[in-house]
């Protein structure tokens, strides 16, 4: 049948909505399509030049109460273009050339009382604009050197992600915010401790002091220590808000469950400001947020992982479930998504990072907390750092082994690439 000019003009107008909408559709967050490709590991490459800085100031002896170690790598540009460095448990003291006591050829971690180095809780090192390393800010126990975020009377903190944002909203006065993982001593599974709350740290600028600690997520009321959420892990900010990562830490389960709260841009430090995502909306209460990725059936992340946005699409990184002894914690795989909250699909994609050998042949050094630092962008890809220890029987770390080569507990560096496989 013949279409009259009118009926034409409408057809055609008809058709045109129909294809506007759905590319309004395809462009949503939460559906795939040309503005949210799916993405996995395509190809990675060493990262030499930062891997390698690191090993000259752990190695430097200049000063003997700086770093030469340290787990739990994350970083912030600051904005007189410096980089902020925070590091969990921190190794101090003197590095020796080999070969070391016990016959290795690496160098080693001593102090000057003969004993073994053992590891304050945290710290922080500063980069300068060129990328070279100079300064180890800490704390002080009275008698030496202790963790620049001090420990509680009953527990100690741990720095993962922060963010520089104003003092207040509207305020032209910027200070950085620091996310801190607040654990307590604990016995049988619990050797790197038990999860207790995420807190917030303010570090004034551009003299970085230590100005307040305050209470972000209070989960000492759970009672099930394997279900308490810490946040932190990873954060991304889009649009209006700052999404925080987290993540449950039962550690007689092979994977995590992930967790997400955001917070409107520039007040992280304000606790009525947080909202947790249920699986349907966003709403105030700690206690009623929903995984965004379920542990069980081949999928969960690692207690600490990474999110990063490339273009459209949302990317995690993670270690991968353990596999077979020998195995565990030594590859990274990665998830994808088309909005903060999910659906996330995968995992997708996996790569095993280069490990120092076991100078003990047990297969017990552990690859494990990848973290990105995208605003590292020179030198093409993303850079990944991820961190090195050695996990001796049952599960705890040995202090005597990690001091005998220093390359076991000092972050390598990597640049990956993503796409569709």
């Amino acid at each position: 049948m013949r279409v009259p000019p009118v009926g034409r003009t409408v057809a055609v107008a008809a058709a045109l909505a129909l294809l506007a909408a759905v590319a309004v559709l395809i462009a949503l967050p939460g559906r795939e399509g040309p503005a949210c490709p799916p993405r996995q590991i395509t190809s990675w490459s060493a990262e030499s030049r930062i891997t390698g800085e690191f090993t000259r100031y752990g190695n430097d002896n200049t000063r003997v109460d700086d770093w030469t170690g340290g787990d739990g790598t994350h970083s912030v540009r600051l904005p007189d273009g410096r980089t902020l460095w925070l590091f969990s448990d921190t190794f101090l003291d003197r590095v020796q050339p080999p070969p070391n006591l016990h016959g290795q050829p690496h160098p080693w971690r001593s102090s000057d009382t003969g004993r073994d180095p053992a590891p304050t809780h945290n710290s922080l090192v500063v980069m300068d604009r060129a990328g070279r390393l100079e300064q180890t800010l800490t704390g002080t126990t009275g008698v030496g050197p202790g963790p620049f975020f001090p420990d509680t009377p009953d527990g100690w903190r741990w720095p993962v992600q922060a963010r520089v944002e104003p003092r207040a909203p509207g305020s032209p006065e910027q200070v950085v915010r620091v996310l801190l993982w607040n654990r307590t001593p604990g016995q049988g599974p619990w050797v790197f401790g038990v999860p207790r709350s995420t807190e917030v740290a303010t570090l004034t600028l551009p003299d970085l002091r230590l100005e307040s600690i305050a209470p972000a997520v209070d989960q000492a009321a759970v009672r099930d220590p394997a279900r308490r959420v810490l946040y932190g892990t990873a954060s991304v900010q889009d649009g209006a808000w700052t999404y925080v990562y987290g993540g449950d830490d039962g550690p007689e389960r092979p994977s995590s469950n992930a967790y997400l709260a955001r917070v409107p841009n520039g007040q992280l430090g304000e606790t009525g400001a947080w909202r947790f995502w249920d699986g349907r909306s966003w709403q105030p209460r700690a206690d009623r947020a929903a995984p965004v990725i379920r542990e069980g059936r081949g999928r969960g992340v690692g207690s600490s992982f990474t999110v990063v946005r490339d273009g459209g699409t949302w990317v995690l990184l993670t270690m991968d479930n353990p596999g077979a002894p020998g195995d565990a914690l030594s590859s990274v795989t990665a998830y994808w998504a088309c909005s903060a909250q999910g659906p996330w699909h995968g995992p997708a994609g996996r790569l095993a990072p280069p490990r120092p050998a076991d100078p003990t042949g047990q297969h017990r050094v552990a690859a494990y907390n990848p973290q990105a630092h995208p605003e590292f962008t020179a030198g093409g890809g993303l850079l990944v750092s991820y961190d090195i220890n050695w996990l001796g029987p049952p599960g705890a770390p040995s202090v005597a082994q990690v001091n005998s080569d220093v390359d076991l507990y000092r972050p390598r560096f990597l640049r990956l690439r993503l796409g569709h496989g």
